[in-house]
C-alpha cells in the first residue's frame, strides 16, 4: 500500500518516528508521501525523507497558514522544489470551517501554488472544508491540461467527485468512512471507480474505527482500504494495485506494473485481446495509461498473445464467473483468438462475454456473427447514443458505422443468447432515449455505464 497522505512531523508520531515506520512497513505499506503545511514543516519533512527511503515529500503552505502568504514565501517554497524526493506542492487549499486565515489570503496562496506546480510540473495535494465553491472555481481557471492532484480527505457532493475525475485529478478517503454517520460519503465512494482512487491516513488525524479518538498513524491504512473495497464490492488485493498504479501515475511513485493478458475483476475474467481499434471514443483512455483495478493493459501489436497463452491463463474457467473478451481496443479485429480461446472455454464448463463496438462485421468484411454461435453466452455492445451524429461524434468514426453498429446488434439476437447495449453516462446523452431506443427499437437489454 501507499498512504499519500500522513503529517510525519506532528509530536505524535514525530517523537517515535522509527517505530512508526516500522510498524507502517509490518503492516503492508510500502512508501509514504508526507505532505508539509508550512516552511517549516516542509524543512522537516524533508529531513524525515532524507531519513527514510519510505518516504516522500510534498513541500506546500496548508490554508491555516496564509495570513502572511507573499512573493518571498513562493521564492523560499521554489528553492525547495529541486529536491529529488519533492513528488507534489501540498497540502494546499482552502478552509472556511476555521479560518484561520482570511479568504482573500486563502485564495491567493491556493492560487500561487498551483501556478507553481504547473511551473514545475508537479501534482498538488488539496486540501477543502467548508470551500467547494470558490475551490473548483480556482481549480478549474487554472486547469489547462497541465494541471493534477490529489483531493484528500474528500468530503464533496457526487457532482463534485465527477467533475474532478473529469479533470483527470484523483480522490482519496480517510478513517471517516468507517464512521456511522457517513453514510452519504460511503455512498459517494460506491459510484467512483477504483482507478480514480488513492489511498491515505490523514495520520494524525481522523483514525479509523476501532481506533477513532485515538492517534491516526500509517499503519491503520489496511483498515481503510479494506472499507474501501467492501464498498466497492471488490477485494483488498484490488484496491491496492488500483490505488498503487494510480500513485504511480500522479507522483511517479513505486513502479509501473507489467502488461496484464488477463485480469479478474470480481469473480469475472477478463481477456486482454487487443489495444488497436477501429474507433477513439473520447471517453476512452486507450492512449494514455489504459488501465482497470490497477492492471495495465497497455499492450502494443507486437505483445499481443496466443491463444495458448489465455488459456494457459485461464486454466479451469468454472473457476470463473464468466471469461469476458475485452481489453482497450475492439476484439473482434482478432476474431481467430476469440473463437478458439471461447472453443477451450466452452468446452471445458465455461461461460462467455464478447465486448464489442458492434463493427465486428464491417471490420471482417463478413458476417463474423454465426461464427460465434455457440461460443458466445452474451455480447455487450457500445450503443453510446441513439442520435447518430452525436455516435460518431463521441466514437470520433463515420456515421456509417452507427448503423453498422444496429445493423450488428439486431443480427446478434439470431446467435447469441444474450444481447445487451451499453452508453457511457455522459452528461449530453440522452439516456432515456437511448434505452427506449436499446428496448423498443432494437428489442434488447439496456445498461448505463458511469463515465469515470
Amino acid at each position: 500500500m501507499i498512504d499519500t497522505h500522513c503529517h510525519l512531523f506532528f509530536d505524535e508520531l514525530y517523537k517515535d518516528l522509527d517505530n512508526i515506520i516500522k510498524e507502517a512497513k509490518n503492516s503492508g505499506v510500502e512508501f509514504l508521501i508526507c505532505p508539509s503545511t508550512n516552511l517549516e514543516t516542509a524543512k522537516i519533512t524533508l529531513e524525515i525523507a532524507e531519513k527514510y527511503p519510505e518516504v516522500y515529500a510534498a513541500i506546500g503552505v496548508h490554508p491555516h497558514d496564509t495570513s502572511n502568504f507573499d512573493d518571498n514565501i513562493i521564492v523560499e517554497l521554489e528553492n525547495l522544489l529541486d529536491h529529488p524526493k519533492v513528488v507534489a506542492i501540498g497540502e494546499i487549499g482552502l478552509d472556511y470551517f476555521y479560518d484561520y486565515s482570511p479568504k482573500d489570503r486563502q485564495q491567493f496562496a491556493f492560487r500561487e501554488q498551483l501556478r507553481l506546480a504547473k511551473k514545475h510540473k508537479l501534482p498538488v495535494i488539496i486540501h477543502n472544508r467548508d470551500s467547494s465553491e470558490d475551490l473548483m472555481k480556482i481549480f478549474e481557471s487554472e486547469a489547462d491540461g497541465t494541471l493534477f492532484g490529489q483531493f484528500h480527505c474528500f468530503n464533496g457532493t457526487y457532482e463534485m467527485a465527477r467533475r474532478i475525475i473529469e479533470l483527470r485529478s484523483f480522490l482519496s478517503f480517510t478513517g471517516n468512512i468507517t464512521y456511522k454517520k457517513n453514510e452519504e460519503l460511503r455512498k459517494i465512494l460506491s459510484r467512483i471507480e477504483p482507478e480514480n482512487l488513492l489511498l491515505e491516513t490523514d495520520s494524525p488525524f481522523m483514525s479509523p474505527v476501532p481506533f477513532r479518538g485515538k492517534t491516526n498513524q500509517p499503519a491503520y491504512l489496511k483498515i481503510t482500504a479494506e472499507k474501501i473495497a467492501e464498498i466497492q464490492g471488490l477485494t483488498f488485493d484490488d484496491i491496492v494495485r488500483s490505488t498503487n498504479f494510480s500513485a504511480y501515475k500522479l507522483f511517479g511513485i513505486g513502479k509501473l506494473p507489467e502488461v496484464s493478458f488477463t485480469y479478474q475483476i470480481g469473480k469475472a475474467l477478463y481477456i486482454n485481446v487487443t489495444n488497436r481499434c477501429n474507433a477513439d471514443c473520447i471517453f476512452c483512455d486507450r492512449k494514455g495509461f489504459a488501465s482497470v483495478v490497477g492492471y495495465n493493459l497497455k499492450m502494443p501489436k507486437n505483445m499481443e498473445p496466443p491463444a495458448e497463452v489465455y488459456i494457459k491463463e485461464i486454466g479451469d474457467p468454472k473457476k470463473y464467473s464468466e471469461i469476458v473478451f475485452c481489453g482497450f481496443g475492439e476484439p473482434t479485429i482478432r476474431m481467430d483468438i476469440i473463437k478458439e480461446v471461447a472453443k477451450y472455454v466452452k468446452e471445458n464448463g465455461g461461460r462467455t462475454r464478447l465486448n464489442t463496438d458492434g463493427h465486428g462485421n464491417h471490420i471482417n468484411k463478413r458476417n463474423i456473427l454465426p461464427e460465434l454461435q455457440g461460443l458466445i453466452d452474451s455480447v455487450s455492445i457500445s450503443l453510446n447514443s441513439a442520435d447518430p451524429d452525436q455516435y460518431a461524434k463521441l466514437m470520433r468514426v463515420d456515421k456509417s458505422l452507427f448503423y453498422e453498429m444496429v445493423n450488428f446488434t439486431r443480427e446478434a439476437k439470431k446467435y447469441i443468447p444474450e444481447v445487451v447495449v451499453t452508453i457511457v453516462d455522459l452528461k449530453e446523452v440522452d439516456e432515456e432515449k437511448a434505452r427506449k431506443f436499446a428496448e423498443e427499437e432494437l428489442g434488447v437489454k439496456f445498461r448505463a455505464r458511469e463515465y469515470f
